[in-house]
């Protein structure tokens, strides 16, 4: 699903995969987990679908480099989205499963 080219901010990501159906939530966690909040079980990063990405630039701050990404639970079928950090400030857990979802550096 792509992105409208004027969606530029976390709030505008988050409301246009909220729109399509992703309103559930899920985090990264250590190891390139994710973690469903809905059936709170939690899979390799590898093993879930990334249906969209969205991402916002942090021209200015590299510390608003930040990438929503719209996901589908395996277990439960949830769709919902995370919020992960990229770049030189990101955490290690979001940089790890952006890798494992195939974004990002190997």
């Amino acid at each position: 699903m792509p992105m409208p080219a004027d969606a530029a901010t976390v709030g505008e990501i988050l409301a246009t995969l909220e729109a399509a159906g992703f309103g559930a939530q899920m985090a990264a966690r250590p190891g390139a987990m994710i973690l469903c909040f809905t059936c709170h079980v939690e899979t390799p990063a590898s093993g879930v679908a990334l249906q969209a990405l969205g991402r916002t630039e942090g021209a200015s701050d590299p510390a608003d480099m930040l990438a929503v990404a719209g996901l589908t639970c395996p277990h439960c079928g949830a769709q919902g989205t995370v919020v992960l950090g990229y770049g030189p400030d990101s955490d290690q857990d979001d940089a790890d499963v952006l890798v494992s979802l195939g974004v990002g550096r190997g």
